[in-house]
């Protein structure tokens, strides 16, 4: 089977898309999982494009392990960005299984997401019981045996907690991310980020997406540290988030809604042989 597909990615955090518009290729989960593979395509997420009745297109999001994603801050504004350049329309609604996200494209390869309004109770995020989301007193071990405790939960489209620390360098996230992310409280897994305040309006951040493991950036990561800094008045409500290869820009609005804005690659064409 030969796929035309397209890759993309937002500050390293890439995706190879699928647009099944006009076609259907039922995926299985071991040909998603090979298209993921870094020894074939490679791609920390899968994204298939189908047709929507109510807005421009509706996303389904996979992960590299074969299982669906909620929600892809990053992989939804590369989609708005492909969109827009096919209908040179300079606002894209996505329908996603966390509902409609509206972009505008802002400039060349320049992308602004709502992601929307976080929940934050603890049925929400979902946990297996009744905790404070502020802190779950989860305890990570840095390289020098010193115990962090800790964890602020949120979803925002699906389950992230963030350990706010003094180094990001001091912690082996490879180590620690997959024994917070199949953590028991998280009943759906998690997605996990360590985070260091720098200033009011930046914070510098590593991730462990679930699904996923390790990745260069996560937008929906990005958008649940701004509203943990900002529930724990680390933080103010316009925040860059840093990860190695650049930043996202956070605003959360009056209305409590996150806007994350950010770079999106050019777009390239692939085609898969599977």
């Amino acid at each position: 089977m030969d796929i035309k597909a397209f890759k993309m990615d937002g500050l390293g955090n890439d995706f190879v898309i699928i647009d099944q518009r006009n076609q259907n290729l039922n995926l299985n989960k071991d040909q998603i999982i090979k298209i993921c593979d870094r020894n074939f395509i490679g791609c920390d997420q899968l994204i298939l494009i189908k047709k929507s009745e109510k807005k421009d297109a509706e996303l389904e999001f996979y992960n590299s392990d074969g299982s669906i994603s909620g929600a892809c801050g990053n992989g939804t504004r590369c989609v708005a960005d492909l969109l827009s350049k096919e209908n040179d329309n300079k606002e894209i609604i996505l329908w996603t299984s966390s509902g409609p996200l509206k972009s505008k494209i802002l400039d060349d390869n320049l992308v602004e997401t709502e992601i929307g309004i976080p929940k934050t109770n603890w049925y929400e995020i979902p946990l297996s019981k009744d905790l404070d989301t502020k802190n779950l007193g989860l305890k990570i071990v840095n390289k020098n045996s010193i115990t962090h405790i800790g964890g602020t939960s949120i979803n925002v489209g699906n389950p992230h907690v963030i350990f706010f620390v003094d180094d990001i360098e001091d912690y082996d996230l490879e180590k620690i991310g997959p024994e917070i992310e199949n953590h028991k409280y998280f009943p759906e897994k998690c997605n996990v980020t360590l985070a260091k305040i720098i200033n009011k309006n930046l914070i510098k951040v590593k991730v462990w997406e679930r699904g996923a493991g390790l990745t260069k950036a996560c937008g929906t990561a990005a958008c649940a540290t701004a509203i943990a800094g900002n529930i724990n008045k680390l933080t103010d409500k316009k925040i860059d988030i840093e990860f190695s290869l650049g930043k996202l820009s956070i605003i959360i609005d009056e209305n409590n809604s996150i806007h994350m804005r950010g770079p999106v690659s050019d777009i390239k064409n692939i085609e898969i042989k599977i």
